[in-house]
């Protein structure tokens, strides 16, 4: 029986999207065939294993989950969302070291939903790719984590800062000594701005760097092999990836002591 769900739910397609259309609420097969591109002549031989299993009822001219049903489709999103998300961009996933992403928020990944990969040319490797730059510029605040020194970044992040937009900058201990020493002026300067705050991270920041702004989420990731750094990042828009990337920023800064004057030299 237990082999015999599983293969019910997941070795069918149009069952597993049907499961997932239905746990907003009742719906009719009208509405049913037009959400997921079906005919009523291909989806009703599905809807009735569904129904035979218990996991489907109809009432009236609808059909709805069974409370057995609404239990497993509780339990199949967080799956379902986790493996269209390694699907999507499986060569990225499968190459990157994912230690520097605590457990709990490595259990919540399918929360980003649907991202994209950003790829710089050879020759572009060390300029801010152009979306970024549009959706840096068109926000209201920025958390930025970052491990490795990136001058664009940081450049482009203090530009902002000093327009007004709310800026917290989280840098592993060799980017914050290389700040200190190299952009002295700059970083004072920030450090004068009531909206910027800076973090000093304890221990060793394994992700390469993340960006959390009220328009997107960016997330990039080490290669296992560090030595080819690709700079390679993953973009998301979805507000549950927003949300996400915040907790995660927050996450960081429990680790983190706030600094509030240059370091001595």
């Amino acid at each position: 029986m237990k082999l015999e769900l599983i293969e019910l739910i997941f070795l069918s397609d149009k069952r597993k999207q049907l499961l997932l259309f239905l746990r907003n609420g009742p719906r009719n097969m009208d509405e049913i065939t037009e959400a997921l591109q079906v005919t009523s002549t291909s989806i009703l031989p599905q809807i009735k294993k569904l129904k035979d299993m218990s996991l489907v009822v109809q009432e009236d001219r609808s059909y709805t989950l069974s409370l057995i049903g609404k239990v497993l489709v509780e339990k199949m999103q967080p799956l379902v969302s986790t493996i269209e998300l390694f699907e999507d961009n499986f060569d990225y996933w499968s190459e990157k070291d994912l230690q520097g992403i605590p457990l709990s928020f490595k259990k919540r990944l399918g929360e980003l939903g649907k991202c994209k990969l950003i790829q710089p040319d050879l020759d572009r490797m060390f300029e801010l790719d152009q979306e970024v730059v549009e959706n840096l510029s068109g926000s209201s605040y920025i958390f930025e984590a970052i491990a490795y020194f990136h001058p664009p970044m940081i450049s482009l992040c203090q530009d902002l800062a000093k327009k007004g937009v709310e800026f917290s900058l989280l840098m592993s201990e060799s980017v914050y000594e290389r700040y200190c020493k190299d952009y002295t002026e700059d970083f004072l300067k920030m450090l004068a701005l009531k909206n910027v705050r800076f973090f000093r991270y304890s221990g060793e920041l394994r992700i390469a760097s993340l960006t959390v702004t009220d328009k997107f989420f960016m997330i990039s990731l080490f290669p296992k092999n560090q030595r080819h750094f690709d700079r390679e990042s993953l973009i998301c828009y979805e507000p549950s990836a927003l949300k996400l990337g915040s907790e995660l920023f927050n996450e960081l800064q429990l680790d983190s002591t706030q600094a509030t004057e240059i370091s001595p030299k």
